[in-house]
């Protein structure tokens, strides 16, 4: 019987997959994003993250197991020298999964996966984003209305007058030649 064994098997054999997952972690590790369909990425995550949370800790004996793993000296240098310095604060979620569609071929479900600290593009919209407003009352506004000095608004209100003023003598004077062109075309028209 195979109760609660739940795991995509990829239409694959167990060593063919433990080799293309291993293969495919040391790819993610060398290259920081790779394109895969939605699946692999899915059972790609589950495999390389452990792996990748081994290398926090630099000791001969998590480099051996990592190595039994990935069988690549490179990919294994990589990883607890330039990969676990970025990771060290993170307690989980190494890799992001962000879909691109469907394949033309065969229609297969599309994506990157990705490591989650090497994206420049989103640690530069985090850092862009604006801290998030918090709501005011209406009660804290009204408030600081009535508060505020009648002084200045006055003050604000003359200068709000002549500068209506003047706009109206402007508009007056840009409405002046359009009545007179309108005056012409009606006398053209007779």
């Amino acid at each position: 019987m195979r109760h609660n064994k739940k795991f995509n098997h990829l239409g694959r054999t167990s060593s063919h997959r433990g080799a293309m997952l291993a293969n495919m972690t040391c790819s993610l590790i060398m290259h920081k994003r790779i394109f895969t369909t939605l699946a692999k990425a899915k059972a790609l995550r589950v495999y390389a993250e452990p792996i990748i949370n081994r290398a926090k800790e630099d000791t001969t004996a998590s480099r051996r197991v990592v190595f039994s793993y990935l069988q690549n000296k490179q990919a294994v240098t990589e990883l607890f020298k330039e990969i676990a310095q970025k990771i060290a604060e993170r307690n989980g979620g190494y890799t992001r999964i962000i879909k691109t569609g469907t394949r033309l071929g065969d229609g297969a479900k599309t994506c990157f996966i990705e490591l989650v600290d090497y994206n420049e593009n989103m640690l530069k919209d985090k850092a862009a984003k604006k801290p998030a407003r918090t709501r005011r009352s209406r009660k804290k506004d009204a408030a600081e209305k009535t508060a505020a000095p009648e002084a200045p608004v006055a003050e604000v209100k003359e200068e709000n007058v002549e500068e209506a003023q003047v706009v109206e003598e402007k508009s007056a004077e840009a409405e002046a030649p359009a009545a007179e062109a309108a005056a012409e075309k009606a006398e053209e028209a007779k």
